[in-house]
């Protein structure tokens, strides 16, 4: 056992460290900063709008009770309230989308880089569902009817999907301003430019007519 003196310092040393590890902005240092679009500089995230400008419209959005244009190949619509809809997220992590689902509409597998998302449904029924990262794989999936509540974890590749008689209708709350997404299909299949032919075959063990089929289709 060491001496008082030595478990003092290895306390202290304890501290100091968990403290830097805690230095980083993780909240936001004023009570706004209101997105300025116009400000030509480049940062993670998006200059601040002089304060004595900021304005009631800054922090609103409306519109949200509209429902989308479910009339498309995947039969689904997304309505996104994040900082380019309402500047006043700038800084304060959240973002809001509204789904719509067509009859059998999906909401294709895809990931959000930088949030985790929590869905509740208003409407309608979905089956939704994530998977698990490698080497697992788990698809953890469950029906959600009216009023139900589902989390997707930062980063799951996840999805919904229509099973009801009717329309469906969704709201998912983001822990991100700009969470971003990355539609698995699409950004594999419609990459600009796009992957090599071959890559695509050994990856997902196609035929190299039907990895064309699939270019032409995103």
């Amino acid at each position: 056992m060491g001496t008082p003196y030595y478990d003092v310092v290895f306390v202290l040393v304890a501290i100091s460290l968990s403290v830097l590890g805690l230095a980083s902005d993780q909240n936001p240092l004023q009570d706004f900063c209101v997105a300025d679009p116009t400000v030509q500089v480049l940062m993670n995230g998006l200059p601040c709008k002089d304060p004595k400008a900021v304005q009631a419209d800054d922090f609103s959005f409306s519109g949200f009770n509209q429902s989308g244009n479910t009339s498309n190949p995947l039969g689904s619509a997304i309505t996104p309230v994040a900082v380019s809809e309402i500047p006043g997220l700038n800084t304060l992590g959240i973002s809001l989308v509204r789904v719509d689902y067509g009859r059998g509409g999906v909401n294709p597998p895809h990931t959000h880089p930088r949030a985790s998302e929590i869905l509740t449904v208003l409407d309608g029924s979905l089956e939704v569902g994530f998977v698990t990262s490698s080497p697992e794989n788990r698809r953890i999936t469950k029906v959600l009817h009216k009023g139900d509540v589902f989390v997707f974890p930062i980063g799951l590749v996840h999805y919904q999907k229509n099973v009801g008689p009717g329309n469906a209708v969704a709201i998912a709350a983001l822990s991100s301003q700009n969470p971003g997404v990355v539609i698995i299909a699409g950004a594999v299949f419609g990459s600009v430019p796009e992957m090599d032919d071959d890559v695509l075959v050994r990856s997902f063990q196609l035929d190299k007519g039907v990895v064309g089929y699939l270019k032409s289709k995103f």
